[in-house]
């Protein structure tokens, strides 16, 4: 009787800490995406950081200088975009009540129906006093998400610098034979998950720079604007393309019926031109997930975790599907390709 008591004393309890320390990673799932977004971030920086460091540049400089490469590439897209976007908005759309009233009395078809629906927004707006409140909360979730970036951004550089220690920390606990195969793992993980964002990041460069001159040849009303976006919501898996495009032509359709079907055909063939030469030409089999696999990522995430994750479904499916092939189906993680992306298989590695 006594044994028996300890055995379920014991199985109660390690039940009990189970529990506990998985409503303890819910309750902390949000920074854990946000620590999970800077080992991606890490990943990425890792091969060029490297790069660096063999020709004598320290660690820590190669870091700020990426750090400053994508403020600068942030700041020259503000300067682009910005002003050519300002000037589009203020000749299409009216800024006055008067104006407003003018152009819905003008207009006709779809474009007549959204201006009078601005109409009716403007007209029912609350008051400067009933405006303060929400002012002060949107100001608050501003400055958290401010600090969330900073914590990425640092976390991401802590990490370049420690990850090497981490890996050698957790292999230390493992029997002997065990460890290559773990490094090797995390490797590989750390290679596809990098060759994952570079590849992004070019995607998201080319469609929002082919598409933005593509609208602008046909004439779109905010093209500037409808480009960019579209190729901003490259990084949403599945969805961020159907949205681009369904902008793309309500924006098209407020102007005529001919412009709406001809920014879906422009839409439409970039798409095309990415899924069967640019993917696999610039992110190849970079996470090695099927179309299927992707779409199932994306919903579960998205339902489990909130809209934000979804940006970190496809690399935590890549993490997992790497994981089964090597303790599920026995894969050798060094006998697996490696992905490139902007850098040789040999930078990659490290």
């Amino acid at each position: 009787m006594r044994d028996t008591a300890r055995t379920a004393f014991i199985a109660a309890l390690v039940i009990g800490s189970v529990i506990v320390g998985a409503l303890a990673l819910w309750k902390l799932k949000l920074v854990i995406s946000l620590l999970f977004l800077a080992v991606i971030i890490a990943a990425a920086m890792r091969p060029s950081v490297e790069a660096l460091a063999r020709r004598r540049i320290p660690r820590g400089v190669g870091v700020l200088l990426h750090y400053a490469v994508l403020a600068g590439a942030i700041a020259l897209l503000l300067w682009f975009v910005v002003p050519t976007a300002r000037d589009q908005l203020s000749a299409a759309v009216p800024t006055s009540s008067a104006e407003l009233k003018t152009a819905t009395h003008n207009s006709t078809g779809i474009k007549h129906d959204v201006l009078v629906a601005v109409q009716k927004r403007i007209n029912r707006l609350p008051s400067a006093g009933k405006i303060v409140h929400p002012a002060v909360q949107i100001g608050v979730r501003a400055f958290e998400v401010l600090i969330a970036i900073f914590f990425v951004f640092a976390s991401a550089a802590y990490w370049i610098f420690e990850r090497d220690r981490a890996v050698t920390l957790v292999t230390s606990v493992l029997p002997r034979p065990r460890r290559k195969v773990v490094r090797d793992t995390w490797d590989l993980i750390d290679a596809k998950l990098g060759a994952y964002v570079r590849g992004q990041g070019l995607l998201v460069t080319l469609v929002a720079t082919v598409l933005s001159l593509a609208f602008w040849l046909i004439g779109l009303p905010f093209w500037l604007l409808v480009g960019v976006f579209a190729g901003l919501v490259e990084l949403i898996p599945v969805v961020g393309p159907l949205a681009a495009g369904g902008v793309a032509v309500a924006v098209g359709l407020t102007h005529s019926l001919g412009l709406g079907v001809a920014a879906g055909v422009v839409v439409l063939t970039v798409r095309l031109l990415e899924d069967y030469i640019v993917i696999p030409r610039v992110l190849g089999e970079a996470v090695g997930l099927s179309p299927l696999l992707v779409l199932i990522s994306v919903s579960a995430t998205a339902i489990l975790f909130g809209g934000f994750a979804v940006l970190l479904a496809i690399p935590l499916a890549a993490v997992v599907a790497t994981l089964v092939n090597v303790i599920v189906l026995n894969k050798d993680p060094a006998a697996e390709e490696v992905p490139t992306v902007l850098f040789a298989a040999k930078d990659v590695e490290g």
